[in-house]
């Protein structure tokens, strides 16, 4: 009996989920919808292609063997879709980006709602990387765009073969503990503890920026790498943060107070993506083109 593809989709699914409970739930039918399917392929197969016992369902050699099967004929027709999609002239591929959180947050996210309706066969694929480590998988290939944190005043432009694209620019905020007085101008802030940023970061560099336009070292305390991580020991009373205003869209804890200074500069948010002959490719060029509309609409306060 000639095997029906279809339900290698299902054996598939089960493998996918790791039983035949949640791989109905990946597929939105009933789990005895999965087992008739399932059933219906060791019938043509002539085989078994799970091991039923006590703790659930795994595998046989011959289901492995099917559902890698399944797998090729999966990627093989959304290659298919695109190559179609493509002769119509529409834009088609997969897009990877590194971001930091505050990014993903504000911009990424959004952009994956408007290209899902403008161009719905770019698939993108989204990994929560530190700057530094975004910057190296562009350059070895592994991400086709990522978005990165800058001290406005400090930071150098892209490297040669590299172009950043402007997304927004937020205001640096001081962050303070309300046991302590508000600061009302940046002098208040050189005698005042506060929490260090994570080096090489663009608070870190906005904050030396600050002493040094201050003339004076400033006292930290601890080290974060998160924004909320810097908010919560400021609650606990451990120092002053610079943060930028999109880290502080959120409800503030009890015991901090958010203090708007002149001259503190602003953060700058790009996408950098590789230049040479050959890219940017369109895909990436409307990836970033929503990035720096979904940036136009954020509402900083």
């Amino acid at each position: 009996m000639a095997t029906d593809p279809r339900r290698l989709a299902f054996l598939l699914a089960v493998h996918r989920a790791g039983g035949v409970l949640a791989a109905a739930d990946l597929l939105h039918i009933t789990p005895s919808a999965v087992s008739q399917q399932i059933s219906r392929l060791e019938a043509e197969e002539g085989v078994d292609v799970l091991d039923r016992g006590p703790r659930g369902v795994t595998l046989t050699p011959a289901g492995r063997v099917l559902a890698e099967a399944a797998e090729r004929i999966e990627a093989e027709l959304v290659q298919a879709r695109q190559a179609v999609a493509a002769l119509g002239g529409e834009l088609t591929g997969r897009v990877s980006i590194g971001s930091i959180q505050t990014a993903i947050r504000a911009v990424v996210a959004p952009v994956l709602v408007t290209l899902a309706e403008r161009h719905p066969h770019i698939e993108v694929d989204v990994q929560e990387y530190e700057p530094a480590e975004s910057v190296r998988r562009l350059r070895a290939g592994d991400l086709d765009a990522v978005v990165l944190e800058r001290d406005v005043d400090v930071d150098a432009p892209a490297p040669r073969g590299a172009h950043d694209v402007p997304l927004l620019d937020e205001p640096w905020r001081i962050v303070v503990p309300t046991s302590l007085p508000q600061p009302e101008r940046l002098d208040d802030l050189a005698a005042l503890t506060w929490v260090g940023p994570q080096v090489d970061s663009a608070a870190e560099r906005a904050v030396r920026r600050l002493a040094a336009q201050l003339g004076t070292t400033l006292e930290t305390r601890h080290a974060y790498n998160d924004f909320d991580t810097a908010i919560s020991l400021v609650a606990a009373g451990q120092g002053i943060a610079m943060l930028p205003a999109l880290a502080l869209q959120q409800e503030m804890p009890d015991g901090v107070a958010v203090v708007a200074l002149a001259g503190l500069g602003s953060r700058r948010l790009v996408a950098r993506h590789r230049r040479n002959r050959h890219e940017p490719g369109p895909i990436v060029r409307a990836v970033v083109d929503e990035m720096v509309a979904a940036a136009r609409e954020i509402d900083l306060g």
